[in-house]
């Protein structure tokens, strides 16, 4: 961030020495990180504030952008749920009748309404040994 080369960094500390003196260095140089450690936790602080924010900006266009995008649909397909009268559930629009009857083929049922029934296995014609007896049964 702020570029500071070998050649700075030792003439900083040497002028720090001279300045301050060997024997106080540990103090400042404890006082100095405790202010470094504050100032990192107030920008961090900051910046999380102001990504906090953008995202609030952000989902704000996105849903106005989402409430748009539904009043277009709603208006070009009204038809689609009619609202609910007196605590009724909204009313979905049933398919169009393709067909002479209204009742679907049985062979078209739903596969998520009826129980998955596994095929049983497949009885072998070779008859299973016996098990060979253990040391314990002798």
């Amino acid at each position: 961030m702020f570029d500071i080369g070998a050649i700075e960094l030792l003439i900083i500390v040497i002028v720090a020495v001279v300045v301050i003196g060997p024997k106080d260095m540990p103090l400042a140089m404890r006082t100095a990180g405790r202010w470094i450690g504050k100032i990192r936790r107030v920008s961090a602080h900051f910046r999380s504030g102001i990504d906090a924010m953008v995202r609030e900006a952000e989902l704000e266009e996105m849903q106005a952008e989402w409430n748009k995008r539904n009043a277009e649909i709603m208006a070009k397909h009204p038809e689609a749920v009619r609202p609910a009268h007196d605590g009724e559930a909204p009313a979905l629009p049933q398919p169009a009748a393709t067909g002479a009857s209204d009742t679907p083929p049985s062979d078209a049922a739903d596969p998520q309404m009826e129980p998955y029934d596994p095929p049983a296995p497949a009885a072998s014609s070779e008859p299973v040994p016996a098990p060979a007896p253990s040391k314990a049964d002798q």
